[in-house]
């Protein structure tokens, strides 16, 4: 896979070192001659000196044969037309953009771009989850984003309480993996009531896990 990053912080270096560990081919587009210099040091990577929003910069780069490309500088304006060129002129399958306002989450997607993202929002959504739900340890994607684990623990206030696991209507496409009891795992049965302490642990698909920790916590995530 090819992929092209564009930008020059902290950020961009530290994904270049991740995906090349997997054996990404990756080239990074950065228009501070200094930062191309000291990532030329400190990476693989293929490193072109210049403007991600200029399109002979994304050609010399290889947008043509490119699968992705991310645009993370600091200028959401930038960002935008660095992907709009990428997928309109070169053809790019996938388009990758971070958003510093994140207001201009929703406009990026409307615009063309594949994938915006805002940090800001993503850290205050871990911020509330964490402030509402201290019993919930952990919650978090893996497979790219296709499937969702939680490790949840009930408290005395937790309706599941008491309930046989086949009495409790978890969505038809989640597992409760397993019930972790005074250190002790449990392979779940129907017949298995879950007590105060237990962990729960659940694995389910994206947009099935709200209603499946509800279950178990009583509130609405």
């Amino acid at each position: 896979m090819r992929v092209i990053l564009i930008g020059g912080d902290e950020t961009v270096y530290f994904l270049a070192r991740q995906l090349r560990k997997k054996g990404k081919h990756i080239t990074i587009i950065n228009k501070n001659e200094l930062e191309c210099q000291i990532l030329v040091k400190q990476t693989e990577a293929t490193i072109i000196h210049g403007n991600g929003t200029d399109h002979q910069t994304l050609e010399d780069a290889g947008a043509r044969q490119a699968d992705v490309v991310l645009a993370l500088t600091p200028h959401d304006q930038d960002n935008l037309v660095a992907c709009q060129i990428a997928k309109k002129l070169f053809g790019v399958p996938r388009t990758i953009a971070i958003v510093n306002d994140p207001e201009n989450e929703e406009v990026f997607e409307k615009l063309g771009v594949d994938h915006a993202f805002s940090a800001t929002k993503v850290i205050g959504m871990m911020i509330e989850q964490r402030a509402a739900f201290d019993d919930i340890k952990r919650l978090m994607p893996v497979g790219e984003g296709e499937v969702h684990f939680a490790d949840i623990e009930l408290d005395r206030e937790s309706p599941a309480i008491g309930k046989r696991m086949m009495d409790l209507n978890f969505s038809r496409d989640t597992l409760v993996a397993c019930i972790i009891r005074d250190g002790e795992v449990i392979i779940p049965r129907g017949s298995n009531q879950l007590q105060v302490g237990d962990h729960v642990l659940i694995i389910s698909k994206p947009g099935k896990h709200d209603k499946d920790i509800a279950l178990l916590t009583g509130e609405e995530v």
